[in-house]
């Protein structure tokens, strides 16, 4: 055991020895695994970021929360211009739902309207996400009170003039989030009364809660009008935990289909949309994602081995002579094999740490400039670039190494003279 431990210990220091008198090689060869290990490493960082990101979007959600709608989230085997023609969800039907579906946590009725102007004295706001939705929402998603209160049901069904703002859009109109609590913006040509602030949440996939603002579902009805195609309605429902999930979305389905008076020959003219299949739909996205990078940055990664390889090949030429001299002074094949072997692998790893601090680096000055968005490098994917270049290494330099392992003591000390 002690034998073999002393043969690895002069292998490697060989092999340092030779890296260290070939600077300029040793730069080259790791400059091709350092690129393609930064290549590969950092599209898996990035869509790890992303996804991380899209699942911080939606965890206020539960995954059996269901979007009732006129158009589907996802493929459909409906064609467009059928679907185009689909009714789009009505109070009416929200009413009903809540009355007559059982296993209901909380159901909510929402209309998708343009962004509008807050203004607040001589204080304006643009491009403000307005959230014309039922007080149940609240229970819906996460939504977290920093000042003051959530409309009610009386509040809602009324159509109060009530406002609840997003953390950013209180500190632009008012100077905190406690001062804004009482006072009267004009929304809509209209004064609303804001009784609440929510907390900060952050940036998330373009939008952000920050800079929204929820009101009364029927204040915006009153305004737009019951049937207005453009406002693009949805019946947001939660049901109680425990509950099948596919008997649930079958009673729904049932429900619908005889309010709406439908035959059995004829087709939903509705679509029930799980979040479960919009999360499905982000692992397959960034499944994908991650193979089309791999097979990217697989290029890069087989022109470092090559570089490695070709390196390798030269350096058994260069040191024949040296090979020669060990073997005839009792080298046996596996410490030259070792020697080449432990060069090769010493050379991709270096390469690869350098690609992983890049990476890191690389990841610092992205999350700086993007604000909310952080990329993240998990110890997963060190890990993993660590290994690829090991095995990058070991690839490469297994041919060379042989090869010099195999030469013939007489015939190489010979070359070199």
């Amino acid at each position: 055991m002690v034998i073999y431990l002393r043969v690895l210990k002069e292998s490697f220091n060989f092999a340092i020895s030779a890296l260290i008198n070939n600077k300029l090689r040793t730069f080259l060869s790791l400059l091709g695994v350092t690129i393609g290990i930064f290549s590969i490493i950092a599209v898996l960082a990035a869509v790890d970021s992303l996804k991380k990101e899209i699942e911080g979007t939606i965890s206020g959600l539960d995954n059996s929360t269901i979007y009732l709608g006129h158009f589907s989230f996802g493929p459909t085997k409906v064609p467009q211009w059928k679907w185009e023609q689909f009714p789009t969800a009505n109070y009416e039907e929200y009413q009903f739902l809540k009355r007559n579906m059982p296993d209901i946590k909380a159901i909510s009725y929402t209309l998708n309207v343009p962004n509008e102007t807050l203004k607040f004295e001589d204080k304006t706001v643009e491009n403000v996400v307005i959230g014309a939705i039922t007080h149940e929402y609240y229970d819906i998603e996460d939504l977290k009170i920093e000042e003051g209160r959530f409309f009610n049901e009386l509040e809602s069904n009324n159509g109060v003039g009530v406002i609840v703002l997003g953390n950013e859009i209180a500190n632009s109109l008012f100077s905190s989030p406690q001062m804004a609590i009482g006072k009267k913006i004009r929304l809509y040509g209209k004064k609303f009364t804001v009784i609440g602030v929510l907390q900060k949440v952050g940036f998330a996939l373009g939008d952000s809660k920050d800079d929204a603002a929820f009101l009364p579902v029927n204040i915006v009805r009153k305004l737009y009008g019951t049937n207005n195609q453009n406002l693009f309605p949805f019946i947001i429902i939660k049901p109680k935990k425990g509950v099948d999930n596919d008997e649930f979305v079958a009673m729904l389905t049932q429900r619908m289909r005889v309010f709406r008076g439908l035959k059995p020959e004829e087709i939903d003219n509705f679509f029930v949309n799980q979040l479960q299949g919009f999360t499905d739909a982000i692992n397959n996205m960034t499944g994908t994602m991650n193979k089309i990078g791999g097979v990217i940055s697989l290029f890069s990664l087989l022109v470092g081995g090559f570089g490695i390889a070709n390196i390798m090949f030269v350096s058994v030429k260069e040191r024949t002579n040296l090979i020669g001299i060990q073997k005839s002074l009792g080298a046996k094949n596996k410490f030259i094999l070792l020697q080449f072997l432990f060069e090769a692998m010493i050379l991709a790893i270096i390469g690869g740490l350098v690609g992983l601090l890049l990476v890191f680096i690389a990841s610092l000055i992205a999350s700086a400039f993007t604000g909310d968005f952080e990329f993240v490098l998990s110890v997963w994917n060190l890990l993993l670039g660590t290994a690829i270049s090991a095995a990058i290494g070991l690839i490469s330099g297994i041919v060379p190494a042989f090869s010099a392992s195999r030469l013939n003591p007489v015939d190489a000390i010979r070359t070199g003279i």
